[in-house]
């Protein structure tokens, strides 16, 4: 009997211990952000496989352009702004941003926003991806990142668009200390049959 009484408090134990993991497994399930990163960088891996025309155009001033064709195989060194961002959805960001999630109904885009809680400790300012639901299938549209980077003498401040399988866009404003801010803009077109 003795035995019986003595199983009965391991057993209980380990049925909590069982359940509360159970229970943190289910909570980061649901604190699972959007993958950007690994969305931009399937985008990236389709594009290095295809046989698109990549061009990039600078843009100088609002007259004047650049424009430079690339190789295929130069597409991943051209995605570089967007391949070395944080990756918000890996489980460590979880507490640190926020999600939104509204759908638009003059874009007729369901709209998921993600902004940091510290915003002065993170590097991302704000993340939205732009679906638009389809009863065949929902469509990623586009990605809007919003990046700042502050040091003792400088700050670096992206604007970036992702248009899905069309095009990437990145506008920088560059500020050094004591110095006029400097602007700069260049646009990625792998697919110039949908690119507005």
């Amino acid at each position: 009997m003795k035995k019986i009484s003595l199983l009965v408090p391991v057993f209980l134990v380990l049925f909590l211990l069982i359940s509360c993991k159970q229970k943190k497994k289910e909570k980061s399930a649901k604190e699972r952000f959007f993958p950007v990163l690994s969305f931009i960088k399937s985008q990236v891996a389709h594009v290095d496989t295809s046989l698109f025309s990549i061009r990039k155009v600078i843009y100088v001033d609002s007259t004047k352009t650049d424009t430079t064709y690339y190789r295929r195989e130069q597409f991943s060194s051209l995605a570089t702004d967007f391949l070395n961002l944080p990756d918000i959805a890996d489980p460590k960001y979880a507490d640190r941003f926020k999600e939104e999630k509204l759908f638009d109904e003059t874009l007729n885009k369901v709209i998921i926003t993600y902004q940091p809680i510290s915003p002065e400790k993170e590097e991302i300012q704000r993340e939205e991806v732009l679906i638009h639901p389809d009863p065949s299938g929902d469509k990623i549209t586009s990605i809007i990142i919003d990046y700042f980077i502050n040091n003792k003498d400088s700050s670096v401040q992206k604007r970036m668009l992702w248009q899905v399988d069309r095009s990437f866009q990145v506008n920088t404003a560059r500020q050094l200390q004591g110095q006029p801010e400097i602007n700069s803009t260049y646009k990625v077109i792998w697919n110039e049959e949908d690119d507005e």
